[in-house]
């Protein structure tokens, strides 16, 4: 019978209670895993299908968002209308909205005939707005009017259409940090938030890494005519120890190129050494000896991830803070060594009580117009460089054409 459910759903309980029900959707959809958090994520989107509220599924990139958003639309009652997906950080923000909403002739340059946009495509059916965290702010707004009224304008047009879609959205972003930041619209996020499915990262489930390695293999196997051979238990525990980044994703292409590669053989240690990056940590774990370790640990200290958390974090900011000072430094000494270099340059020239004891001022009751030190200056320069005019303009900081007009001007020539 029908019992309540998360989000105010309803579902079938025996449905759930049915493994074969579940595999077939799984099987039917490309979905793999059997862990606690996909089978939360799974429950969801069966609960949400039959409905028409706009569903958000959220997720590292390569978790799956597109195959759950595939799935909704196939199990809701739109399944024979039009599914259309938009990848929003994919197109180009001044052509986002065209291609969105259609444009008539002469809407913009190059514009030359009218085009029909993907929401008026989706008409009845549903549209998938993919990494909808990426949408610029102006187009947010008009989805916002569709999602409310289901009504939208052409480019170039004021005539109001009318359309029937429902909209799901994906994103690898955190939507209220982005609302934080301005960058996306609050009732946009109320609006879309309707039903939330969020899509675990692959190192947050290793136990289904074995049944979606099987999955991806016996895929690609039957594309290629290949008989697929397993892979052993030491193999697996590489894979589990392993980051992936690029969540199912990256797991699936590491698979398919090993079978396609590897001709569909057993996959073992040595087998799959030959295809992870280097970059990626070592699969193996050492233990240090106490001696030559920053800090002792053992293999009971890891049982208390939160205590090796807060020691690995301390060393961090130490090493960070080291780095700090090392930089703060290496800029204290350059500036030293500037401030020693322009005061050997100073010492190079005469000071003021040295000129003073110059023949040429010693008379007390000299004329101390600017133009007379000028010319005294001129005087004692071509003085010293034994009139050569070029090396007493060098001294005065002056062009030897400027020193000629001084000349000139004083009449010195």
């Amino acid at each position: 019978m029908p019992v309540a459910g998360k989000n105010g759903l309803s579902y079938m309980e025996n449905d759930f209670k049915d493994k074969q029900f579940l595999q077939v959707v799984k099987k039917k959809f490309g979905i793999a895993g059997s862990s606690e958090k996909i089978f939360s994520a799974l429950s969801i989107l069966l609960q949400a299908a039959p409905t028409d509220l706009s569903i958000l599924i959220t997720g590292e990139t390569g978790t799956g968002k597109e195959v759950f958003a595939n799935a909704t639309h196939q199990l809701s009652t739109r399944k024979k209308f039009p599914y259309v997906s938009v990848n929003c950080s994919a197109i180009p923000e001044t052509l986002l909205e065209a291609e969105l909403f259609g444009h008539e002739a002469g809407a913009y340059t190059g514009a030359t005939r009218q085009k029909r946009g993907l929401i008026e495509s989706a008409h009845n059916g549903t549209l998938f707005l993919d990494e909808i965290g990426d949408m610029p702010i102006r187009t947010q707004v008009k989805i916002l009017r569709v999602l409310e009224s289901g009504e939208y304008s052409k480019l170039g047009s004021s005539d109001v259409r009318k359309v029937d879609v429902r909209v799901i959205a994906a994103t690898n972003k955190d939507l209220e940090f982005e609302v934080n930041q301005q960058r996306f619209r609050l009732d946009l996020l109320h609006r879309i938030n309707n039903i939330h499915i969020k899509l675990p990262a692959l190192r947050e489930h290793t136990q289904d890494i074995p049944e979606l390695v099987d999955f991806f293999a016996e895929r690609v196997c039957v594309k290629l005519g290949l008989n697929y051979q397993g892979i052993t238990g030491d193999s697996i525990n590489i894979l589990r120890s392993m980051p992936w980044p690029g969540n199912n994703r990256e797991l699936k292409n590491l698979i398919e190129t090993i079978i396609t590669l590897e001709k569909g053989t057993m996959i073992t240690p040595e087998i799959l050494r030959k295809y992870i990056p280097p970059a990626l940590p070592a699969y193996k774990s050492f233990e240090q000896p106490v001696g030559n370790s920053l800090v002792s640990i053992n293999n009971s200290d890891f049982n208390n991830s939160s205590e090796m958390t807060l020691i690995f974090r301390s060393l961090l900011e130490v090493k960070s803070d080291l780095s700090d000072l090392k930089m703060a430094v290496s800029k204290i000494y350059e500036i030293l060594k500037t401030i020693r270099s322009n005061t050997d340059k100073q010492e190079q020239y005469q000071t003021y009580e040295e000129v003073k004891k110059d023949d040429d001022f010693e008379d007390s009751s000299i004329d101390m117009k600017l133009e007379t030190i000028e010319k005294k200056m001129i005087v004692l320069a071509l003085k010293k460089h034994s009139n050569n005019r070029r090396m007493a303009a060098n001294s005065l900081g002056i062009s030897e054409r400027t020193l000629y007009r001084k000349l000139s001007e004083y009449g010195l020539l």
